[in-house]
């Protein structure tokens, strides 16, 4: 399988020569045994607690009104510096209710994690997080957002093929993603697919925030399908770091198994003079809760 033979040189903290230039024509990088079974068993436990102790009125409020679109927009807009939980669809009934047990029926976490709950923050700030980021050339690495992506049995949706630097936007361009998967990841569960290569291409188009402030859109509204010819599919191990440049095509398939694929995963931007971050990114920070720079 492509990517998986890599030198474990994230142990160390740092990425070898070969690694770099696997990432450089490639566009991706698989890291192995980044982290242990146990941290990943700690990662998840930690969430469940999450999802268990959050505020379950504000999601019956969000996501069961009839006004669900407009509710729906501004809380995925303003959760940049917040924990805010999203759902599948149908996870409640008429009456607010989950339909069935609330771990079963979240889509995903973001996208604050990293820096409000103290388990994720210490995982995304590790020090080796932080140089990997400077070996791939960012001298001042900032972590913008935060995701835990739960991909659940049989319900867990595709996700269509995309380039990260649409989403998270810099002038130049400057994201990189951080995917960890906290569980064995295959074909039949969703794995990640990467196109090699693709990362040379420029991005397509820009997902920002609407002129009028309300909602999002797309910049040109429609784009040609990406060209996936030659996709290799990362059926990983939990614990893998998975490394991806803002232009390189990836997507995942649905989850047609009967186990979940958990993954959680962090966006990485250049923060030094001479990179901007548009205000018109869909994602932004209150000016009291900046963006932090990676150790």
């Amino acid at each position: 399988m492509e990517g998986t033979d890599e030198d474990k040189g994230a142990g160390e903290g740092f990425l070898s020569e070969e690694q770099r230039e696997h990432f450089n024509e490639k566009g991706y990088l698989v890291l192995p045994d980044w982290w242990s079974k146990q941290e990943c068993e700690e990662i998840r436990e930690r969430v469940q607690q999450v999802v268990h102790n959050m505020d379950l009125d504000e999601a019956r409020t969000i996501f069961s009104t009839d006004e669900s679109k407009h509710a729906e927009d501004a809380y995925f807009l303003g959760s940049g510096d917040k924990i805010r939980f999203f759902w599948e669809a149908g996870a409640f009934d008429d009456k607010g209710e989950f339909v069935q047990d609330r771990l079963k029926s979240i889509n995903k976490i973001g996208h604050a994690l990293h820096d409000l709950d103290p388990v994720m923050k210490k995982y995304s700030y590790e020090k080796r997080v932080g140089q990997v980021s400077r070996d791939l050339g960012l001298s001042t690495p900032l972590a913008v957002q935060s995701m835990y992506i739960f991909k659940q049995p049989r319900i867990g949706g595709e996700v269509t093929p995309h380039q990260d630097g649409a989403f998270l936007y810099t002038e130049p361009q400057s994201v990189v993603g951080y995917w960890w998967a906290l569980e064995d990841c295959t074909l039949s569960n969703g794995c990640l697919w990467a196109v090699p290569g693709s990362h040379r291409r420029v991005v397509k188009r820009r997902f920002k925030r609407s002129p009028t402030g309300e909602g999002c859109e797309f910049e040109p509204p429609e784009a040609e399908a990406f060209d996936v010819e030659g996709a290799v599919p990362l059926e990983v191990k939990a614990g893998t770091l998975i490394l991806l440049h803002h232009s390189v095509v990836h997507y995942s398939e649905a989850n047609t198994s009967e186990k979940s694929r958990h993954a959680y995963s962090i966006h990485v931007v250049e923060g030094k003079e001479g990179f901007r971050y548009p205000e018109d990114n869909w994602l932004q920070r209150p000016g009291e809760t900046p963006f932090q720079e990676l150790p």
